[in-house]
């Protein structure tokens, strides 16, 4: 299909996820055509380094051969065959072995397979409700999430989302879905202690568990580090907190783990971060690098006792996806998976992002708009604001921030808006060049603009 062509079609046949199709068509988006490495190329062969790793998931880059080679080899094999009741292939078999191998430290026994992370946060919801009911407690049947939370599209995942914006156009969504305050350090109303605010929250966690009444709370999930709520780091302390708090009122922990599994907060997973196990995790994203859409949600040990032990039928799992464990999907999982734990993802990671961060700070101090820069690992969000002093927030009708992606797009960087805040989540096997190239070029970009 010719340049001309594409341009005419942008936006007249496909309604774009988070966009109003009015809006795609008045403004079109860009189109990508080709990437290698941490960089991609729009239609129009304009280079420019990937700061949002295709959405969080381009962990590996955009042309690793070892997934591609995996990718091929699974096709001529096998392109396709299910893994419901009976029947199975060698790929799905080899990944969940890999997968809970790389877990032990988690504790986890067994995973289940989906398409993408909002498969594997439905698959968390569904089992911790399963797992109380094989225990004799059929009226554990709540959640509790956290505002400004992300947990995807499905019905289960909206209702515990933490947003309005997501959930508002399709309600009434699931009952029995209650949210705590994130526990912010830039925005919340109790103090700017960060120990303080992760017991203040922890408690408010406690609290909302005991007014609901702990026999009937199935489950607390929330990402180790938020993400698309605007990358919000919670302190050190907080989920120790919660872990203490969900094991006093027999509440299983779900860990969202979508955009920290894998490497991204410079750990293999989130909860590493901060020393603590949860019950459930939901993994999609870097599981397969993007390359081929997967998700999984991993089960512990605890949880996986009490649905081995069930001899009633109940504990019969009748949830799955025709393509769950897809071979094509999994043949990539299991390339990404062997190069993380090979060439040490996780530990570069480590090492390259503290610079990262810290120079992207200096935003603050030099751009009045600029409220805050936060982040760990390789996420990090800076958010606008319209009086740094007050932290009054940006009006939801400014272009500051589009007006900002546009000055770094036109430089030679891709970067992600979202509400006030611009978030940076490039591919983890970016070199040190490479995150000067995009630093520089961020701060260029923020150079060319100013507040209306």
């Amino acid at each position: 299909m010719s340049i001309e062509t594409l341009r005419r079609d942008n936006a007249q046949f496909i309604w774009h996820p988070m966009a109003h199709p009015r809006a795609m068509q008045a403004d079109r988006p860009d189109i990508i055509a080709r990437g290698e490495g941490c960089w991609v190329w729009d239609v129009d062969g304009h280079k420019m380094i990937d700061g949002v790793a295709g959405l969080w998931s381009s962990n590996l880059g955009h042309s690793c051969r070892p997934v591609r080679d995996a990718i091929v080899a699974q096709l001529d094999e096998l392109p396709f065959f299910n893994t419901f009741r009976g029947t199975t292939h060698p790929r799905a078999i080899e990944l969940s072995r890999a997968l809970v191998d790389v877990m032990q430290p988690e504790g986890v026994a067994a995973v289940m397979f989906g398409n993408g992370g909002s498969d594997a946060v439905e698959g968390a919801l569904k089992l911790a409700r399963q797992y109380h009911k094989l225990r004799g407690h059929k009226d554990r049947s709540k959640f509790i999430a956290m505002r400004q939370g992300y947990h995807g599209v499905h019905f289960g995942g909206m209702s515990v989302n933490g947003n309005t914006n997501f959930r508002r156009p399709y309600e009434p969504l699931l009952p029995g879905c209650f949210h705590i305050d994130s526990p912010w350090l830039y925005r919340n109303g109790y103090t700017q202690d960060e120990a303080e605010l992760g017991r203040i929250v922890a408690a408010q966690l406690e609290r909302e568990i005991v007014f609901q009444g702990p026999d009937t709370v199935a489950a607390f999930i929330a990402e180790p580090v938020q993400g698309a709520g605007g990358v919000i780091v919670p302190p050190a302390n907080f989920w120790p907190l919660v872990r203490e708090v969900c094991d006093r009122h027999g509440v299983l922990l779900i860990a969202d783990e979508v955009v920290t599994g894998f490497g991204r907060t410079g750990h293999l997973f989130g909860t590493r971060l901060w020393g603590v196990n949860a019950d459930l995790w939901c993994l999609a994203k870097g599981i397969s690098s993007g390359y081929v859409p997967l998700g999984a949600t991993a089960v512990s040990r605890r949880v996986a006792e009490v649905f081995d032990a069930d001899t009633s039928g109940g504990g019969q799992v009748t949830h799955g996806y025709t393509y769950s464990a897809h071979p094509v999907a999994a043949a990539a999982a299991l390339a990404t998976l062997k190069i993380l734990l090979e060439d040490d993802i996780a530990g570069h990671v480590a090492r390259v992002s503290p610079a990262f961060q810290q120079r992207l700070r200096g935003l603050a101090r030099r751009h009045p708009f600029v409220g805050d820069v936060r982040g760990h690992g390789l996420m990090l969000g800076i958010e606008l604001v319209a009086d740094p002093v007050t932290r009054a927030t940006l009006p939801k009708t400014s272009d500051l921030p589009a007006r900002l992606a546009r000055a770094a797009y036109r430089r030679g960087l891709m970067v992600r808006v979202s509400g006030p805040n611009v978030i940076l989540s490039p591919p983890l096997v970016i070199t040190e060049a490479e995150l000067d190239f995009l630093c520089s070029t961020l701060e260029a970009a923020f150079d060319d603009v100013r507040p209306t």
